[in-house]
C-alpha cells in the first residue's frame, strides 16, 4: 500500500503459479486484476464499503473508485497475515510489532570486511565536515543559516 496516492497492490502465488494479483489506485484505476477475487474482497467489490465525503470540504469531486484501496489493503493484511497496520485491530488480530523479523546482510567474500567498510564511512563523514543548513530566500536563492 502507498498511502500518499491511495494505491494498493498484492499478489498471491501457489506452487509458483500466480493465482491472484490486484493493483488499483484512484488515479490509475485498476492496473491489474488477475485471477478470481478472494473472499475478503467481495464486500468491497459489492459496494459495501463506499468512500464517504469528508465533512466540511466544499466542492468535493466524487472518489473515482467505489471503495478506498487502502481499506481493502488493510483487510488483505488481516485476511492473509492476521494483522493490520493502520486500521482498527480486532481483538483476535496479531500485534504486528510483536512479530520478530529476521534481517540479513549480504557481503562480497572478496570485498572489504565490515570493519573496513565502517572505516571508509567514518573517513567520508570526517571529509564532509559539519552539516550546513540553508533557507530559501524570496528570490529563490539559498542562504546558509545557523540553526539555534
Amino acid at each position: 500500500m502507498h498511502s500518499v496516492v491511495d494505491w494498493l497492490a498484492f499478489a498471491i502465488w501457489i506452487d509458483g503459479d500466480l493465482v491472484r494479483s490486484l493493483s488499483i489506485s484512484p488515479d490509475g484505476g485498476i492496473q491489474e486484476n488477475i485471477g478470481e477475487p478472494l473472499s475478503f474482497e467481495a464486500p468491497f467489490w459489492g459496494g459495501e464499503h463506499p468512500v464517504e465525503r469528508t465533512p466540511g470540504w466544499p466542492n468535493q469531486e466524487p472518489y473515482p473508485l467505489s471503495f478506498h484501496p487502502l481499506e481493502l489493503g488493510e483487510e488483505a493484511l488481516r485476511s492473509l497475515f492476521g494483522f493490520v497496520l493502520e486500521g482498527f485491530p480486532d481483538p483476535e488480530d496479531v500485534d504486528a510489532s510483536e512479530v520478530p523479523a529476521h534481517g540479513f546482510r549480504l557481503l562480497d567474500p572478496d570485498g572489504p570486511t565490515p570493519e573496513q567498510r565502517q572505516a571508509e564511512r567514518d573517513a567520508l563523514i570526517v571529509q564532509m565536515g559539519p552539516p550546513r543548513f540553508f533557507r530559501m530566500q524570496p528570490d529563490g536563492s539559498m542562504l546558509e543559516v545557523d540553526l539555534p
